[in-house]
């Protein structure tokens, strides 16, 4: 064998072998996400399974005027790291629940992630804290990276209580620590007490308005 050809081989087993420790890391980073939703049902939710709906792979509120009420898994989780993708329709307002029990306002009794199209006209003069990705009445998100109305974005919650960061479409438009946050007072100038709670269940939190949620999948912290 010439010595350009044992260089040439040395050098392509070299490449085989990043290219395989570059896949094994992207195994092993998935590899302890596990699905919240089936694809097929809304088996392991608990709520109000008449206004959402699972069709097409996809989790679909579909209120047509009933408000739309709340969708909880039926597990409680306490620090995790949250992914899922979702589509906006003109001017939808939906909300992330964490941390929530099954009854009472999430927003306040949990903590409500806003989840809303920020290009509305009808939000143009909302409070910091009401706009797409907010600790609703306590942390306001940065603005400017959700991708146009009827496109999927994705979204990362990583949860370590009292820490949240959220990432949006790979831009972390929050990070910072409710409790702290809230020290002095919430800037909704409301009683949170859902602020303190370390654990609970998830849940979409509906306000009449079509959205459309795929690819849910949680790892424990």
């Amino acid at each position: 064998m010439s010595k350009s050809n044992s260089v040439l081989i040395l050098t392509l087993f070299v490449f085989a072998l990043g290219l395989a420790s570059c896949n094994s890391q992207k195994i092993n980073a998935g590899k302890d996400f596990v699905s919240l939703f089936n694809g097929e049902n809304l088996d392991g939710w608990v709520g109000n399974k008449t206004s959402y709906r699972a069709e097409n792979g996809m989790i679909v509120i579909d209120p047509q005027g009933t408000g739309g009420g709340n969708l909880f898994t039926e597990k409680e989780y306490g620090d995790f790291t949250l992914r899922f993708e979702f589509q906006l329709t003109p001017g939808a307002n939906n909300g992330l629940g964490i941390h929530a029990p099954l009854e009472g306002d999430a927003a306040y009794v949990g903590k409500e992630l806003q989840i809303l199209d920020n290009t509305a006209e009808k939000f143009a003069e909302l409070q910091e804290y009401q706009y797409h990705g907010s600790v609703y009445g306590v942390i306001p998100a940065k603005r400017g990276f959700l991708k146009p109305v009827g496109e999927w974005n994705s979204q990362e919650v990583i949860v370590n209580h009292p820490h949240i960061k959220i990432i949006l479409n790979g831009e972390t438009i929050l990070d910072g620590d409710y409790l702290e946050a809230s020290k002095n007072g919430t800037v909704d100038h409301k009683d949170h007490p859902g602020l303190q709670r370390s654990s609970g269940h998830i849940g979409f939190l509906g306000h009449g308005d079509v959205v459309r949620f795929k690819n849910i999948s949680i790892k424990e912290l």
